[in-house]
Order: C-alpha cells, then structure tokens, then sequence
C-alpha cells in the first residue's frame, strides 16, 4: 500500500511537472493545421484581396491631398495599418514567435514618442517583420517608414502601399537618386504621427558571396573588416539624418538574433513554425552625432563594429548584453485579420460552395485555375523576402563610386 502510495505520488508529481496528454493532442493538432496548405492559401486570399481593397481605398483617398494633406496622412497610416499588421499577426499568433529586447526602461519609455531612424542589421529573410512587430506594439507600425529599393515599387500591395504613404525609393545610384531622395525626406518634416524610419544601411541582405565582396571594399578603403554585417553604405544614413534633422531626435541602433542559431524564414512563419527573436536596442540622441558628413560617416562605422562585437558576444553567450524586457503583444493585429477573414472568408466559402454543387466541369475548373493563380501569388510575394533571390551590386564600380 505504501508503495502504491509513492507511486500515486510520484504520477502526481510528474502530472504537475508536465502538460497532460490532451493538451500535447490539442498542440498537435494545432500544429498539423497550421502546415496544412488549404489554410494558408486563405491566409494568403486574405492579405492579397484586402490589400487589394485597401489600395483601392488609398488611391480614392488622393483628392484629400491638396485639401488636407495631414488628413490623408493619417487616414493611410491607419489603412496601411491593417494591411501590415496582418503579417505581424502571422508572426505573433500564427507561428508565436517571441521577441525580446535587450535594453534599459529609459529607452523603451520613449518607443512611439518620438520620431526616430533605426538602423537595423539585414542578415535574415524576416529581420523587416520583427522591425514591424516592435512597432505595432509601440503604436507607430501605420507610419513606419523605410528607404526602399526602386523595385519594389512595382510589387503589387506592398510597393502600392508604400506609395501612398510616401516612402522613398531609390534606385542606389546616388546621381539619380540624389534630388528625389532630398525631395521625399524633406516633405516628411511635418509629419503628424510619430514614425521610425528604417535603414538597412548594409544596401542589402548577408550572404557569404557578399560579404567576401564587401570586406574586399572595407580593405581597400582601410576600413576595419566586419564579421557577421557588410560594410555599411553611410550616404543613405547621412542624408537621411541631414534631412530629417529637427524632426527625428534620436537614432535606434537594433541589432537582431535568432536563439539556438535558427536561420529563420518567412515560409517557416507561415507554416506555424516559432522562433525566439533577440534585440539588442541602443538610444542615441541626434545631437551627440556629428553633423559633417565625413565624421557621421565615420560614426556610423564605428557603430557596426560595436554591432559585430554583439554579435560575436551572441555567438558565444546565446544572448546580448545588458537587461531584458519582453514586450506583451496586442489584440489589435488578431482582430484586424478576423474582421478581415469574417467579410472576405465567407462569399468565397458560399462561391466555392456553389460552383461544387453545381456539377458544371468548366465552373470547377475556373475556380480550381483561381485558386492556382492566387497560391502563385502568394507565393511570388513571399519570394521578394528569400535571401537566395536578393540582388546587389555591392563590389561593383558602380557601387563603390555611391559610397
């Protein structure tokens, strides 16, 4: 009896100490759904029609321009708003990715207070999503901003989107660029919500082939060579810090890591596939930047050395330096998604319904050739993220001459 006793102890004890057999059921189940390509071929239907309506939305929004321009502004940064935050609920929901800062309480008071560039290391296919998640649960997600490859203006709903809201694209030919890139960042001086301004200023994402490329630039310039980023290119940083001056007050520097060394994707996201993001985030007021081109170049230089010595001191620790803070998630990018699934979701699910019933071969195979189209869709977004179709010309003559 006794020893029955201890063993109905011990049963209890590992119960408590581990999660009953439903749950790891209901955790299976959920994780088999979520791979499951019919769902994610809604999510998909959902991002790609509502973006639809929304640039619709936008492009009437433009007779507001030359009445009240500060109206369309904020009016765009919430439509953009509920377009972005559906890929934000992918990460924070759908798959459950955690993110964590590693930084003081003095910083994260002035998230979504103040104007801001940030400058943050592109070595991932999602290192933009997690910039995105930050601000949406700092309220700034609608008027993020960011320098953008020329290119993606072309891209249906992203590249739209960003139109509206005034992003600036730049073709990284500093001759060509030069005018409309002083003009766009003039013209955001009086905006009126408060926006983080994204830089990549690597020009593009890590690869090895690059990095080689990049460090053989560093050595020729005598510059200290990087381990883990490419040689920044300062003139996107100093203009934009020259033009925005008065109007942005600080600079974050963010440097991104994934634990255990996972090489997270976007189609991982997709699939329901957690990852555990790090940040490590650094506050510098504008003012302690120095204001002569050469010596912000030589500023920011400096900076990506103190971002590889954390990246080297992640590669040996499993995490950065300095305090962390976990940052709750809101509703608000679930519900957006809901609302949006609720009115798109159902006259699909009723048309899908009466094609079916119908028996009509050609009525079935028009729907079977659009779902075929709207998975290719999706999937030809997805790949403007995929490090392996990323292009630079980073190395070449061209290239060199813009720094």
């Amino acid at each position: 009896m006794e020893k029955d006793k201890a063993v109905c102890k011990l049963c209890s004890q590992d119960c408590k100490a581990s999660p009953p057999w439903s749950v790891w059921a209901a955790m299976g189940l959920l994780a088999y759904l979520k791979s499951q390509f019919v769902l994610q071929l809604l999510i998909g239907f959902v991002f790609v029609v509502s973006g639809l309506i929304i640039n619709f939305i936008q492009l009437c929004t433009c007779v507001l321009w030359p009445i009240n321009k500060q109206l369309y502004r904020r009016i765009n940064c919430r439509l953009a708003y509920s377009l972005w935050s559906q890929l934000v609920m992918l990460l924070e929901w759908w798959s459950g990715t955690e993110c964590m800062l590693y930084t003081d309480q003095a910083t994260v008071d002035m998230f979504g207070k103040e104007h801001v560039i940030i400058i943050l290391n592109h070595n991932f296919e999602i290192d933009f999503l997690c910039g995105w998640t930050m601000c949406e649960r700092y309220g700034v997600l609608g008027s993020s901003k960011v320098l953008a490859k020329h290119e993606l203006l072309k891209v249906p709903l992203i590249g739209w989107t960003w139109y509206f809201l005034e992003i600036v694209f730049c073709k990284r030919k500093w001759e060509e660029d030069r005018d409309k890139v002083f003009k766009g960042l003039d013209s955001l001086k009086d905006y009126p919500e408060f926006m983080w301004f994204l830089l990549y200023c690597e020009g593009t994402r890590f690869t090895e082939k690059k990095h080689q490329i990049s460090m053989q630039v560093a050595e020729s310039k005598g510059l200290p060579k990087l381990k883990y980023h490419l040689l920044p290119r300062t003139k996107g940083f100093t203009t934009t810090l020259q033009c925005l001056k008065g109007t942005v007050s600080a600079v974050y520097d963010v440097t991104l890591n994934f634990k255990d060394k996972k090489v997270p994707t976007l189609l991982g996201i997709i699939n329901g596939t957690k990852y555990m993001a790090d940040m490590s985030i650094r506050r510098y007021p504008v003012d302690e930047i120095p204001d002569d081109e050469k010596e912000c170049a030589n500023w920011l230089h400096k900076l990506y050395q103190e971002k590889d010595a954390l990246q080297e001191h992640y590669a040996k620790e499993g995490s950065f330096p300095g305090p962390t803070i976990r940052p709750p998630r809101r509703l608000w990018s679930l519900l957006n998604f809901l609302f949006w699934a609720c009115v798109l979701l159902s006259p699909l699910i009723h048309l899908a319904w009466g094609v079916f019933i119908s028996g009509s071969p050609l009525h079935i195979l028009g729907f079977m050739l659009f779902l075929i189209i709207a998975s290719v869709a999706v999937r030809r977004l997805i790949g403007v993220t995929e490090v392996k179709k990323t292009g630079s010309s980073y190395g070449d003559q061209e290239a060199k001459k813009q720094n």
